[in-house]
């Protein structure tokens, strides 16, 4: 999985190593061939969408036991992104994207929510700072795993993916922004330890198979007619 695993100090980098953590540094919302998830695409032309810029090129670094969750934010806004870009002009091609939707939540997105809400969340909890946040994004949670459930069941339009896809990548921003900068602010290295690993047990059931993309989907099933 990639990520520019330098130790790195600027931008609020110096209280971190001076609490002697170690840090990677994370493009969230300006990937590029360097930063981009090792997950591979089927169709490489498809790499410029997970490359495209996606908001407002904001450096962070990230303690690395959370950089598994900031991994597989980089996976959801990438999907997002291809989503904004697509046309969505046919019933065809509604319907692959919802299929593709369908296939990250299955494969990893549940397990995302799962670990966050079951590792990171109670701990957030604790802290006056981060409590409100954090009952922001549970009720986020629900939001998107609605969304989720209208995709498995075929339901949404092109107006719904869309929002769908403005929802999930402003609650992922939500998310590095304010909630892992803070945790990285408030927990000492034994805490941030301990929460790492908890994290990766239960994002150990998430699947690393490859999702066919929606745009290799349609034009295979042009090219079949």
């Amino acid at each position: 999985m990639l990520f520019a695993g330098e130790l790195s100090i600027f931008n609020g980098a110096r209280k971190l190593v001076k609490h002697g953590r170690r840090t990677i540094r994370i493009k969230i919302f300006r990937n590029s061939r360097s930063d981009l998830p090792a997950r591979k695409f089927v169709d490489t032309r498809l790499q410029g969408a997970a490359e495209e810029r996606i908001a407002d090129n904001r450096d962070m670094l990230r303690d690395k036991n959370l950089v598994p969750l900031s991994r597989q934010h980089q996976h959801a806004l990438a999907l997002c992104v291809r989503i904004n870009r697509a046309a969505l002009s046919s019933p065809e091609e509604l319907q692959a994207w919802q299929a593709e939707i369908q296939q990250h939540f299955e494969q990893e997105i549940q397990y995302h929510f799962a670990a966050e809400e079951a590792d990171l969340f109670p701990i957030a909890r604790r802290y006056p700072q981060l409590a409100g946040i954090v009952e922001e994004l549970i009720s986020e949670h629900a939001v998107l795993r609605d969304y989720f459930g209208k995709a498995a069941a075929r339901n949404l339009d092109q107006v719904g993916l869309r929002q769908f896809g403005e929802t999930l990548s402003a609650h992922i921003r939500k998310e590095e922004r304010q909630l892992f900068e803070g945790i990285q602010e408030c927990l000492n290295p034994e805490e941030l330890m301990k929460t790492g690993l908890a994290l990766d047990r239960t994002l150990a059931s998430a699947s690393e198979t490859c999702i066919v993309p929606t745009e290799a989907t349609l034009r295979k099933a042009k090219a079949d007619r």
